[in-house]
């Protein structure tokens, strides 16, 4: 009976926060080390299923770099990165598009559907719903750096996105986005996906990431922090303790508040429920980020 009724507590606690989301749009981007294991999918997907079931809108969003490299490596091609993003030839796009598209689109789609729910899979392969450009960068001489087909989401297809949201399904994007011309582009996943809830004004993006949110010391799980506001990121920034491969997630998720995204959240993809506990619970789990 103390079980029975520490369970319901635990309902109880999420029902103002299930009633207050209902109906919005919750942005998750998975990607990284989490793809190769099906035990943190399978967990993962289920949260993103609790989110529809109860009126949340959920659309997943990934990457799928693991996946790429070992595509390439098998195909004999040398990977290539300029300053912490993959070189996009031709034949590099070749092999990573359908990679995201077909082979981890698919997957995810077919693991939400076995655990009861509808999904659809949105690229350019079936209704492109990303549109971008050419991604410039400047070097250090001041001209743009080549990344050849590397890109940017510029707009997207707010339709279709909110179309299959209606009709009480997960949409699933790969980190693919076409061009005027209708050329593929590769984008970081974590841009996609902050650019996806920016143009919804999403009320939430979620990023899964290898770490459970932001340590003032890298090397001391004890310094995580909870909350933060954009300013503070700022100077943690400035003070290289935001650093390396956290940079661009952390200014993507500043840009995306900036443009009424409500909060971003970084949490543990590898905690078990670690979604529903950083958006449905009094305390979270991850480091949450707001405008103010």
């Amino acid at each position: 009976m103390d079980e029975a009724i520490r369970k319901a507590d635990v309902l109880v606690e999420a029902l103002g926060w299930i009633r207050r989301f209902r109906g919005k749009h919750v942005v998750v981007k998975i990607g990284g080390s989490t793809l190769d294991d099906q035990q943190a999918i399978g967990a993962l997907l289920t949260d993103v299923v609790f989110l529809e079931t109860v009126g949340m809108r959920p659309i997943v969003v990934h990457g799928g770099g693991k996946a790429i490299s070992a595509a390439m490596a098998e195909a004999g091609i040398e990977p290539r990165f300029v300053q912490g993003r993959r070189y996009t030839d031709e034949a590099t796009l070749d092999l990573c598009a359908p990679v995201l598209a077909e082979q981890i689109t698919e997957s995810l789609v077919a693991e939400i559907k076995r655990r009861g729910a509808g999904a659809v899979g949105l690229s350019y392969r079936t209704w492109n719903v990303l549109r971008g450009s050419k991604l410039a960068l400047p070097g250090e001489d001041g001209e743009p750096v080549d990344l050849g087909w590397v890109g940017q989401v510029d707009s997207i297809d707010h339709d279709a996105i909110d179309l299959v949201c209606g009709s009480s399904k997960i949409p699933v994007i790969p980190s693919i986005a076409l061009d005027d011309d209708g050329h593929r582009l590769n984008v970081n996943a974590d841009t996609a996906a902050a650019a996806v809830a920016r143009l919804l004004k999403a009320e939430k993006l979620v990023f899964l990431s290898d770490v459970p949110g932001i340590f003032l010391d890298k090397d001391d799980p004890s310094t995580r922090v909870s909350h933060l506001a954009a300013a503070r990121c700022r100077e943690l920034i400035c003070e290289e303790v935001i650093a390396a491969g956290m940079i661009p997630k952390v200014e993507a998720s500043l840009e995306a508040l900036e443009a009424g995204v409500g909060k971003v959240h970084i949490v543990d993809a590898a905690m078990p429920h670690s979604l529903l506990l950083e958006i449905y619970s009094n305390t979270g789990v991850g480091t949450e980020i707001v405008k103010g």
